[in-house]
């Protein structure tokens, strides 16, 4: 499989603040003597929850940026404020995969998800930390953990990992299983357009994966030069020479310096 998959706490990071919110209100306590109960704001934090969350997105900054070891610092900052943040041990862990620290990586998660059992984002995200170290039974098992959780919210978005994560392990039926869970979910989603074709290619069931590719390529800010050669060498199996020259002249004017051309122009169909 060639595309992958973001983790969702880069999202989380840059919303912080409305997630250390709600869990403010969702933890409050009821009416107090006669006073009507109140909903928690900003105002209710105390310092202490204020600093932490500020350094928690400065490190969902700088981690972005590729600035870990920085990213580190400001994640150190924030557990010496609030030692129990899960965020911070999510972050964390994010930060030493991306450095190839795969065991302070793994024991962070692990962290994460012994102080929030329940938390999706911390399982999808080591769920993907397992996959791309190809521990894909276990990967597998974190992912369905998550989208069993009642009400979780990012159910495409693990689907679309699963399901890549299936293509990975080359267990096609399987991936493409995932993978039409997710586009049912949204078809307008680009990436599980192509992952979706591309499995379906692998499966050699070209007139489907035809359909899905043409579906991305229609889209001017969704085609891109992966998708356009996905979709020529579904036409070069299905023998169609002239789509192949439209989609090929596509490729040549809209990305003439990609990898993807370099393989069209010396007829490498296959690679």
């Amino acid at each position: 499989m060639t595309v992958t998959t973001e983790y969702p706490l880069f999202r989380r990071v840059q919303v912080l603040g409305l997630t250390l919110l709600l869990a403010t209100v969702l933890g409050c306590a009821g009416p107090q003597g006669d006073r009507p109960p109140e909903m928690a704001t900003a105002s209710d934090q105390s310092d202490d929850e204020r600093r932490s969350r500020v350094r928690l997105e400065l490190a969902g900054a700088y981690f972005s940026r590729g600035q870990y070891e920085t990213a580190l610092d400001e994640v150190k900052l924030a557990l010496q404020v609030s030692p129990r943040l899960v965020d911070a041990f999510n972050l964390r862990a994010l930060i030493y995969a991306a450095m190839g620290e795969d065991r302070l990586a793994d024991e962070n998660f692990r962290q994460a998800l012994q102080l929030s059992p329940t938390d999706g984002s911390a399982m999808h995200n080591r769920a993907w930390f397992l996959c791309q170290r190809d521990r894909f039974d276990e990967a597998q098992n974190q992912f369905q953990t998550a989208l069993a959780l009642p009400q979780y919210r990012d159910q495409l978005r693990t689907l679309l990992a699963r399901g890549v994560c299936y293509g990975r392990a080359s267990k096609w039926l399987e991936a493409e299983g995932a993978l039409m869970r997710a586009y049912e979910l949204d078809p307008s989603n680009p990436s599980t357009g192509f992952s979706l074709a591309e499995v379906l290619y692998r499966r050699q069931d070209y007139e489907r994966a035809r359909f899905y590719i043409g579906r991305v390529n229609d889209k001017a800010d969704s085609a891109n030069a992966q998708s356009l050669w996905l979709a020529l060498r579904i036409e070069h199996k299905l023998g169609r020479s002239a789509n192949q020259r439209v989609l090929g002249e596509q490729l040549r004017t809209r990305y003439p310096k990609s990898p993807e051309a370099a393989q069209f122009n010396g007829g490498r169909f296959d690679d």
